[in-house]
């Protein structure tokens, strides 16, 4: 994939992820992100939680994964943020969707913003967000 490729409106493939406790634990113990609402049911509750919910750090990874998954060596990431706006919990399906908004030239690069958000099972919006990619160019000597 070239940036002259790449419209305003491409959509990125989807990506599933279905986060398991265990996920939640292993990435708290790689990250030190040790808050015990990532992996402490009972605390989790104790605190007025419904549960252990995913880590905002591991929900940036998962965003992360969609935008480097698209571009698959073809590009860089150049930014990549996001707001949490609601929790995700353990053992649902957790989508990861976005779309290209922009595409410029800017001091010699060929850049592609692009909208992502993660939804929930229920298809509310739980994580949006932003990235900003460096496409390669398409060689001059390639025809599209």
């Amino acid at each position: 994939m070239y940036w002259e490729d790449v419209r305003i409106g491409t959509e990125i493939p989807s990506l599933e992820k279905y986060p398991t406790k265990e996920m939640l634990l292993r990435y708290a113990s790689v990250t030190g992100d040790l808050y015990r609402i990532h992996y402490d049911e009972e605390y989790a509750k104790s605190i007025g939680l419904p549960g252990v919910i995913v880590q905002g750090g591991l929900k940036n990874a998962f965003l992360a994964q969609l935008i480097t998954d698209w571009i698959q060596g073809s590009g860089r990431l150049r930014k990549l943020t996001c707001a949490h706006r609601d929790m995700d919990f353990p053992n649902s399906t957790l989508i990861c969707k976005g779309f290209v908004s922009r595409r410029y030239r800017e001091n010699g690069l060929s850049l592609v913003d692009c909208t992502i958000w993660i939804e929930n099972d229920e298809g509310y919006k739980t994580t949006p967000g932003s990235a900003i990619v460096n496409l390669d160019s398409r060689p001059k000597n390639i025809q599209s």
